[in-house]
């Protein structure tokens, strides 16, 4: 398992983002000084389609989940950047299945960052676009949620009709920083959405992302975390040992909306 990582940085804000990141844009969306991940020497070696996708834009973040820019993916996540603070807006679904069986996916060797990993049905990255882009709690929750819809497509080839954005629930957010190797890792304010399916979802994976699909109950996802040689992204587990079985227990409750949805405070871990 990856380790989780806590360390003291300038806090990062509006008035200091580009004097310590110039590759930041803080117009957040922008057609001019876009980078070109395929040229670049840091992402020589790695799989052509995962080294394109080092391009798209990430919302570039202060500690309070404010927008205060755009950066590239590839400049989210090189370590050098994150030990000095820099952090971006993420999310994490949880499919689960009529009987409330956990959807997971597990990462593809091609991937650039914690390839070959068991995670959650998929995480990644809303967009500096406007559509995904939000200022305020409702409009970012709105903005992850058409981005987890989108990656859904992406990844898992789960069609948007068969995961309605208004039936995703918003529990919280986590902020977390956790290293892949020496060079890439992840610092950011995770947005947790959960879905739960009146009908089976149909998935076709996309081999250039995820190199194995399962539904687990919560017993059989813990003897995965017991067995030897599995890894597990750190985000993933920091949600399995702190908040998921909890949840899982209680998905169906009456008061479940009231307990658990849209949770304002953001949970440092």
């Amino acid at each position: 398992m990856a380790s989780v990582t806590t360390t003291q940085t300038e806090p990062i804000t509006a008035e200091n983002v580009l004097r310590l990141f110039p590759d930041v844009n803080t117009t957040l969306v922008s057609t001019h000084n876009a980078s070109n991940a395929s040229q670049d020497a840091d992402l020589e070696g790695y799989d052509e389609e995962q080294i394109r996708l080092m391009d798209e834009v990430c919302i570039v973040l202060d500690e309070d989940d404010n927008p205060i820019g755009s950066a590239s993916k590839k400049t989210c996540h090189l370590m050098e950047n994150i030990n000095l603070g820099l952090l971006h807006r993420a999310f994490s679904i949880f499919v689960f299945s009529p009987s409330n069986k956990l959807l997971l996916q597990r990462r593809a060797p091609s991937k650039i960052t914690f390839p070959n990993m068991w995670t959650n049905t998929c995480c990644s990255h809303p967009l500096g676009i406007p559509s995904e882009t939000g200022a305020n709690l409702e409009a970012s929750v709105a903005g992850v949620k058409r981005a987890a819809q989108r990656k859904l497509a992406q990844e898992l080839g789960i069609e948007a009709r068969q995961v309605p954005t208004e039936q995703m629930r918003f529990l919280t957010r986590i902020q977390y920083k956790a290293p892949s190797d020496g060079k890439w890792g992840e610092h950011e304010i995770d947005y947790i959405l959960v879905f739960k399916a009146t009908e089976e979802v149909r998935y076709q994976g996309n081999e250039n992302e995820v190199c194995d699909v399962k539904y687990v109950a919560p017993e059989e996802l813990k003897a995965m975390f017991r067995e030897e040689g599995l890894t597990f992204t750190p985000w993933f587990r920091l949600i399995c040992d702190t908040l998921l079985f909890e949840w899982w227990e209680h998905l169906d409750d009456k008061d479940f909306e009231k307990k658990y949805v849209g949770e304002t405070q953001i949970r440092r871990m």
